[in-house]
Formats: structure tokens, C-alpha cells, sequence
């Protein structure tokens, strides 16, 4: 049975959901886009709650109406109504844990697109080509999801791997489950160019930024230093002709963007303050969290073989979750993009550990 607490909390959230839907119906709001975006975005949220108390009601609702049926029935529908009591009774406390976890503080990041960062870590050419891999893995997880993708600066090598690469995911969702991949990634395989056939540990690092709107985090202009510069890499004559690739320095931060994916110098300007402000929301949010939670890592480290988050090992067709000790046997289907089970359970992990300190 929930909390008085609890479900005065929940009859609250009812409430808003109800005045929600009558101002979405309102044509006033509707011509104000941004406004009904911000509260259909908030209806969509609180809709699973309220469809989940409702439930809740009724179930306690009919566990009244089994109790009094168990008074007053005969011997022979006595065994009936207990087993409905017990079916009752177990459904009764499904949805309150279910409800608990739906009260749980929301990331207010969660609704936001997300802007991923490769590195390769240890291991040279190995490491880039292990940092392309995941890039694909995310890309294919995308697609699964229905998100877009866009690539917004990659330094690629001769092999086809990734010195690092930057790409924005837009979808309904995306921060809130792909929040959990950052940290170091780790991969045992025999490299392509290992002649002896022994197998070789590399890492890449994996950052996971929630995109920042101007509105989110204003930068002004005597804060940053722009400086242009010819690109480098493969790109043919224009590489060296062009002064089209940018560079921002952050000069309150010293935070440092580099963008030369686009031809015009325009455009990287603009993709290296969309990934300058999202990095920014990340270091505020984190300067600001860091007294009430000292225990917050970085997301990425040096990228050395033993900060790892996540093991890859071909041999073994094995990808190990370290943080929630999960282990797979079905190495190509996650670098294929089957990436839910492990983010469901890590979703699961969190979950309980934020129920825990609630109710400690």
C-alpha cells in the first residue's frame, strides 16, 4: 500500500495532467508553438503516471469488493474469491513499486537530443578502428530507434577508423537512454594489423552531452576566441585552399572545439558552438551537482585500459557491462545496434539505487 504521502503526490499529478489537457485543447496556445510544444511535451510525460494510478485505484477499488466477497460467500466460492484476493494483492503492490519509480526525480536532461564524442584511447590505430566500430554501433541503434543522425566534425585515419568523432542524435528520448554509454569502452580482438595473430586490448572513450539551446547557456562574444585555419585531412584540393575549418576557445572554461567537417567555414562555425554549448551545459551542471554529489566521475578518463565501463571481447563473443556486472554472449548483435537489454537493465540499476537512497 503507497504512502498518504505518496498518493496525495499522485492525485497532484492527476491534477496537473487534467489541467494540461484542457489548456492543449485551448487555440490560444496552439498559436504559441513553443508554448504548446513545452506543455505537450510535459502532458506526454505525466500520461504514463496518471494511466498507471488509475489502474492503481481500481485495483484497490476491486480488492475492497474481493475482501467483502470472501465475508459473505459460501464455502465453495470462498476458494474463488482468495485466489482472486491473492491475484489482487500481487498486482496491487506491482503498481505501487512501478509508481514509486515513475515519482522518482526526472533528469531534466532526459527529453533533450543528445551530442555523442569518440576518442580513440590506448592501443593507435587499433583504438581507431575499435572508436569507428561504436560509432557505427550508435549509429545503428538510431535507426532502430527512429532518431536522426548527423555528423558534426570526424577525424578519420588511413584504416577507416576514428581519431575522433562528433555526431549529434535527435530523437524523442535519446538522452534519456543513451545517457549511460558514457565512459571508457574497452575491446579484445586480434587487430588487423597484428601478424602473429595475438590479441590486442584497446579503448576508446565515449562522451554523452545533452544539447544545449542558446537559451540554455549564452555565450558572449569577448568570451570566446574564433580562430580560422586551413583544414587538414582528407578532403582533396580544398583542404588546402580553404580557410574553412574553425576553432573556439572558451577563454572562461578553457574549453576548446575544433570543427573542419564542412566545407564552409559558416558552417563549422556554427556546428562548433552547437558542440560548445553543449559541453558548456555539461561543465555548469556538473560544477553544480559537484557539492551535493562528490561521488560524480567525469564520464571520460584518460581513456587507459583500466578505466572501463564495458568490455568487448571477440574471442569470446562476450560484452560485459562492468558497472552492473551483465554479461552477453551476442558480441555482433550489440555492435549492431541491439543495445536495449543492456540499456534497459542499466535504466533498472539506476532506478533502484535512486528508490534505495528515497527510502533509506
Amino acid at each position: 500500500m503507497l504512502d498518504p504521502r505518496v498518493l496525495e503526490k499522485l492525485e497532484g499529478v492527476e491534477a496537473r495532467f487534467a489541467e494540461l489537457e484542457a489548456r492543449l485543447a485551448d487555440p490560444a496556445l496552439i498559436q504559441n508553438q513553443k508554448e504548446f510544444q513545452k506543455a505537450a511535451r510535459e502532458h506526454r510525460r505525466l500520461a504514463e503516471i496518471v494511466e498507471v494510478f488509475r489502474e492503481y485505484r481500481k485495483v484497490l477499488s476491486d480488492l475492497e469488493g474481493a475482501k467483502q466477497l470472501l465475508d459473505e460467500a459460501d464455502e465453495e466460492m470462498k476458494e474463488l474469491a482468495k485466489e482472486e484476493l491473492e491475484t489482487l494483492r500481487d498486482r496491487e503492490a506491482e503498481l505501487a513499486q512501478r509508481l514509486r519509480v515513475l515519482l522518482l526525480p526526472r533528469d531534466p536532461n532526459d527529453d533533450r537530443n543528445v551530442i555523442m564524442e569518440i576518442r580513440a584511447g590506448a592501443g593507435g590505430e587499433e583504438a581507431a578502428l575499435f572508436a569507428a566500430d561504436l560509432f557505427r554501433m550508435y549509429t545503428r541503434y538510431a535507426e532502430r530507434q527512429g532518431w536522426k543522425v548527423e555528423v558534426l566534425d570526424a577525424n578519420e585515419t588511413e584504416l577507416g577508423g576514428y581519431k575522433e568523432v562528433i555526431f549529434q542524435i535527435s530523437g524523442e528520448g535519446a538522452y534519456s537512454r543513451l545517457k549511460y554509454e558514457g565512459g571508457v569502452h574497452r575491446v579484445q580482438r586480434i587487430p588487423i594489423t597484428e601478424a602473429q595473430g595475438r590479441i590486442q586490448t584497446s579503448t576508446a572513450t565515449v562522451a554523452v552531452l545533452p544539447e544545449a539551446d542558446e537559451v540554455d547557456v549564452e555565450i558572449q562574444p569577448h568570451e570566446v576566441k574564433i580562430e580560422v585555419q586551413r583544414a587538414s585531412g582528407a578532403g582533396g584540393q580544398h583542404v588546402n585552399k580553404t580557410e574553412s575549418a574553425v576553432r573556439i576557445t572558451h577563454l572562461p572554461t578553457g574549453i576548446v572545439v575544433y570543427c573542419q567537417d564542412e566545407r564552409s567555414q559558416f558552417q563549422n562555425r556554427e556546428r562548433a558552438f552547437k558542440i560548445l554549448r553543449a559541453r558548456l551545459l555539461e561543465y555548469y551542471t556538473r560544477q553544480a551537482k559537484s557539492q551535493e554529489d562528490a561521488q560524480r566521475r567525469a564520464q571520460v578518463g584518460t581513456g587507459e585500459r583500466s578505466e572501463r565501463i564495458r568490455t568487448y571481447n571477440f574471442p569470446e563473443n562476450r560484452v560485459s557491462d562492468h558497472r552492473i556486472k551483465l554479461t552477453l554472449y551476442k558480441l555482433q548483435g550489440v555492435l549492431d545496434g541491439e543495445l536495449d537489454e543492456i540499456i534497459d537493465a542499466l535504466i533498472a540499476h539506476d532506478q533502484a539505487q535512486k528508490l534505495a537512497a528515497a527510502e533509506a
